[in-house]
């Protein structure tokens, strides 16, 4: 198949910055055809050095290794690595992590405000 299948959404639904955080949406399946674009809204959230940068992961259906690999670099970005943290994952996205080891790695939060406040 080549190119954007027509039933998939924006891997990244918004960004919120709040003072000194920002909150990256992704949505959708985040995999090796639009990673890049999830890639790209996280390693320029971390250039604007935020306090933390929060990724919520609640519209999240599906997570692949290049998406996997795209939350590592995102964190080795942060000066301060605490500061990333991951919310909201939902089964299938918390299936990855721990089938990849990383929910051992991230700091993991069950909501976006519980995540801020952390």
């Amino acid at each position: 198949m080549e190119g954007k299948p027509e039933s998939r959404v924006d891997p990244v639904s918004a960004v919120d910055r709040d003072g000194g955080a920002v909150v990256v949406h992704p949505a959708g399946e985040v995999d090796l055809y639009n990673a890049h674009q999830v890639r790209e809204a996280l390693l320029a959230s971390c250039a604007d050095a935020p306090e933390r940068l929060v990724v919520d992961l609640a519209a999240v259906e599906f997570l692949d290794s290049t998406a996997l690999g795209v939350l590592v670099e995102a964190r080795s970005r942060m000066a301060d690595r605490k500061g990333f943290v991951l919310a909201a994952p939902g089964p299938e996205a918390m299936r990855a992590l721990e089938v990849s080891g990383l929910d051992k790695h991230f700091v993991l939060r069950t909501t976006v405000e519980e995540a801020l406040a952390s």
